[in-house]
């Protein structure tokens, strides 16, 4: 069994130290990833932020189409090579396997974490998903869409339940805190263009060496350290 990775930001995440080649962090994935391949087993995550990813994608496509005026289309299609396994959110050209530019979406959870996309540092995690993109697809360039879309009503429902954990419901704290979820959960008031941002990312070929000799370190640990030949 040919061992693929996917969870590119996890392998790369320097260790603390110098004497070592792997961080605590990818070896917590390559353990994962052992048992998920040899046993069929995986951890079940699962968090608002990542559950209103999922159930607006197709809203943030749509936002990105009516911005740029380019009909995107959720890319369905996995890809791998040798060493690594991805499936591209979306893209510009005739296809995936020869694509222009690879487009990965990020649905923001509120207008806070949004602004905050904006002025933080390009997360290392997704620098190196979309290295491992252009790789699999020889795409030159690569964008992060940060997207701001309407939260699901049974979201906001489970956010407003959590308050009566908090306060007693119909108390003016209560109606306050409720109040603000929703205008918190809703953006519609806000123009198309002010609901979404762009970051773009070159191809780096020097980097993309970085994953490959990785993934062989990788691919000798849990060989020593689980017998797993791949």
């Amino acid at each position: 069994m040919k061992f693929r990775c996917s969870g590119l930001g996890n392998l790369m995440v320097e260790p603390k130290l110098k004497s070592e080649t792997l961080s605590e962090t990818t070896k917590t994935y390559l353990r994962e990833k052992y048992i998920a391949e040899k046993y069929q087993r995986s951890k079940f995550v699962e968090s608002k932020y990542m559950t209103k990813g999922t159930e607006v994608e197709e809203d943030s496509l749509t936002l990105l189409s009516v911005v740029t005026r380019k009909l995107y289309n959720k890319n369905e299609k996995l890809l791998w090579n040798d060493w690594i396994i991805g499936t591209p959110d979306t893209y510009e050209g005739d296809t995936i396997e020869n694509a222009i530019t690879i487009i990965d979406i990020k649905s923001s959870w509120d207008i806070f974490t949004f602004f905050a996309s904006k002025e933080d540092k390009l997360n290392k995690m997704y620098y190196w998903q979309l290295q491992g993109y252009m790789w699999l697809t020889g795409a030159k360039v690569a964008q992060l869409a940060y997207c701001l879309i309407n939260t699901p009503q049974k979201l906001v429902d489970d956010e407003i339940r959590r308050l009566s954990y908090k306060y007693v419901e119909g108390t003016d704290e209560y109606n306050k805190a409720v109040e603000t979820i929703r205008k918190n959960s809703n953006y519609d008031d806000l123009s198309y263009q002010e609901k979404i941002h762009t970051i773009t990312i070159d191809r780096n070929d020097d980097d993309i060496e970085k994953l490959k000799s990785k993934i062989e370190e990788c691919r000798k640990y849990i060989a020593d350290k689980y017998g797993f030949e791949s």
